[in-house]
């Protein structure tokens, strides 16, 4: 799943070639349609796929921005404002082109599942593998209560005194502190992947309770975390399985990991174990790592 980093990736580069343009009509996959027939909401969430269709028409992209791990895309039109929310789930994709064949990795192109047409000529794709991914349209973020719930972004100053006192929560005390970060209620934009990281890097155990670490400690983990997020960012996200950049551009950051997804630890030469934690398999050095 797409973390910040590869999220912020997606966003700065799609802010020159959409911001300031116009939408002249957005066509839906049928896959989209059927679902919500069929009573479920495929990607298109809390409005019927025709009536998203309609109120996207004639929107202009205002701004667009970041919030943890959803993209915002800030839509006008007749001097109203509103907001279009996207997480890119497991394996959402944007591309900026021409023609849908531009779109050269046939599993994106296979699995188109949102068309853009924009007033300068230009198809804004959505592709979605696994369909995972959120499209909403709303006037504002009250609509939907999850984006009020997200932890201040980690580069913002109050966000670790924010980790500290939630950590500090009976409800996250005996709880594993992989999880804890991972929760984007305590640590915005974190996920497996940068959880894993930084737990390997401070050497603290992934299965560890919350409990038993220190405010120092808790301190120093959090500017690790933040410090590996910008790394990620300013390498362009990690490229793993479906994650792309638009257009289908990939990061680099995968290749400076050091713990996720390998067996052997680089640092002391051990054989890496696995737990599930949180649902995410968590891998770690039992040597290492305590």
């Amino acid at each position: 799943m797409p973390e910040l980093p590869e999220v912020e990736g997606v966003v700065r580069a799609l802010v020159p070639k959409v911001e300031g343009k116009t939408i002249e009509k957005v066509e839906l996959s049928q896959t989209i349609y059927n679902s919500w027939a069929e009573g479920k909401q495929c990607i298109v969430k809390a409005i019927e796929p025709n009536l998203f269709e309609q109120a996207m028409q004639g929107m202009t992209f205002s701004k667009i921005t970041r919030r943890s791990k959803y993209i915002y895309f800030h839509l006008e039109k007749n001097n109203a404002e509103y907001l279009f929310v996207n997480h890119l789930g497991m394996t959402g994709a944007w591309f900026v082109v021409n023609d849908l064949n531009e779109i050269t990795e046939e599993k994106f192109r296979k699995h188109t599942h949102g068309v853009f047409y924009l007033t300068s000529g230009e198809l804004l794709v959505y592709s979605d593998i696994r369909r995972f991914g959120e499209m909403r349209f709303i006037v504002k973020e009250e609509e939907h209560a999850p984006l009020l719930q997200m932890a201040p972004e980690p580069f913002e100053e109050d966000a670790c005194d924010f980790f500290l006192r939630k950590s500090e929560l009976p409800k996250y005390q005996n709880k594993p502190i992989k999880e804890v970060i991972m929760d984007g209620q305590v640590i915005s934009g974190c996920g497996n992947i940068y959880a894993t990281e930084s737990l390997f890097k401070m050497g603290i155990h992934p299965g560890r309770k919350t409990s038993r670490i220190s405010k120092q400690r808790k301190i120093e983990l959090f500017e690790v975390i933040r410090n590996i997020l910008q790394e990620s960012i300013d390498m362009g996200g990690s490229t793993i399985s479906d994650y792309r950049n638009i257009n289908g551009e990939a990061g680099g950051m995968q290749h400076r990991l050091k713990m996720y997804g390998k067996k052997i630890c680089p640092q002391c030469g051990s054989n890496t174990k696995s737990m599930v934690i949180g649902g995410r398999t968590s891998v770690y050095c039992p040597q290492c790592q305590h």
